[in-house]
C-alpha cells in the first residue's frame, strides 16, 4: 500500500457525535519525489515553500525517513525523523516535507469537533512541541489502517468508528511521548519498587527522600524520573493512595475519622477532612453515610 487518501463528507448527525474525521491515509514517499503529491483536493494540497493553515487537527505519523517541520508565526523548525509524530492545530501555519535524498512513509488523520476542542482547552497539547517522539509503534499503525479500511467502505456509522480510531491513537500518542524517554531499565525498575514501597507503607510515617534513600538515588533524581515516568509527584502520588485507603476504611470499618487519619500517619484529622472534601466533594462522614446508604439499596 504505497498511496491511499480518503477524504469525507460528514452530515449534522455525524458533527452532533462530538468529533468527526475528515480525512485518513497512507504515503510512501520515494527519493526526490516532488512533494507534496499532486492527489489531494484544494484545501489539503500545499506548497511546501508557502505552508498553509488548516481549519481541523491532523495526526501525521513518520515511519521511515526524516524530514523538517516548519510551523507557527516565528517559523520553528524541527528535524523529523522515522518514530515522530507531529500533531497540527488548526489556525497555525506550517509546512513540512522529507529531506530530499531520504523520502519517508506518512499516515495521517485528521478531524475536528468538541471534543478534542475541549481536551486542548484543557492545556492537553499546547505549550509544548508539536513533535511527539513514541518511537515504532505496530498498534499506532494497525489503528491508521484500519482507520482507512473503515474510510474506504463507508457503512453506516464509520464516522463514529472513527472517532474512537482517533481517540484511541491520541491516547497512545501522548502515553508513548511520555514514557519514551525511559529507556533505561535499572531507572524503571527503581520507579516501579519505589510505588510498591509506597503502596506496603500506607500506613507507615514514610516520606519521598526515605524512599529515594532506600533506592540509592538522590531525592531530586528521583522525584524528576518519577514525575516523567508516572505524571504526577510522588507525595502526591502518596496521599492519593493514603486517600483510596481512607475511602476502603470509611466504607469497611467503624473506626471514627480521628482513628483513621491517625492510622494513616495524617496527624491533623482537622486537615484530613478538609482534603477529603476537596478531593471527593464530601467530608468523610458523608462519605462513609453515602456508602452505607448504597449498601442498604443493594439489598433491596
Amino acid at each position: 500500500m504505497n498511496k491511499s487518501v480518503n477524504y469525507m463528507i460528514t452530515s449534522e448527525e455525524d458533527e452532533l457525535w462530538g468529533l468527526t474525521v475528515t480525512t485518513v491515509g497512507h504515503q510512501k514517499i520515494s527519493e526526490n519525489e516532488i512533494y507534496p503529491p499532486s492527489n489531494h483536493p484544494l484545501g489539503y494540497y500545499f506548497n511546501a515553500d508557502k505552508g498553509r493553515v488548516l481549519d481541523e487537527f491532523q495526526l501525521l505519523y513518520i515511519t521511515n525517513g526524516d524530514g523538517v517541520f516548519t510551523f507557527g508565526n516565528n517559523k520553528q523548525s524541527c528535524l523529523i525523523n522515522e518514530g515522530n509524530m507531529f500533531f497540527l492545530m488548526p489556525g497555525v501555519w506550517h509546512t513540512y516535507k522529507p529531506l530530499q535524498n531520504s523520502g519517508w512513509n506518512e499516515y495521517w488523520i485528521g478531524f475536528k469537533g468538541k471534543f478534542i476542542n475541549q481536551i486542548v482547552e484543557e492545556g492537553f497539547f499546547i505549550n509544548r512541541s508539536p513533535v511527539f517522539k513514541i518511537g515504532f509503534n505496530e498498534r499506532i499503525i494497525d489503528l491508521y489502517i484500519k482507520a482507512i479500511e473503515i474510510a474506504n467502505e463507508e457503512r453506516a456509522g464509520y464516522q463514529q468508528a472513527l472517532s474512537g480510531i482517533v481517540m484511541h491513537i491520541l491516547g497512545l500518542m501522548y502515553y508513548r511521548d511520555k514514557t519514551h524517554d525511559f529507556e533505561d531499565e535499572n531507572l524503571i525498575e527503581k520507579i516501579n519498587k519505589s510505588k510498591v514501597i509506597m503502596r506496603e507503607s500506607v500506613y507507615k510515617n514514610i516520606t519521598p527522600e526515605d524512599i529515594a534513600k532506600s533506592l540509592n538515588i538522590s531525592y531530586s533524581g528521583f522525584r524528576r524520573a518519577f514525575k516523567e515516568f508516572t505524571g504526577t509527584s510522588p507525595s502526591k502520588y502518596m496521599v492519593e493512595l493514603k486517600l483510596n485507603e481512607a475511602k476502603l476504611l470509611l466504607s469497611t470499618s467503624s473506626l471514627f475519622i480521628k482513628e483513621i487519619a491517625y492510622s494513616l500517619n495524617i496527624e491533623n484529622p482537622e486537615y484530613f477532612s478538609v482534603f477529603f472534601k476537596k478531593r471527593t466533594g464530601l467530608t468523610p462522614l458523608e462519605y462513609r453515610n453515602h456508602v452505607a446508604i448504597d449498601k442498604i439499596i443493594d439489598k433491596s
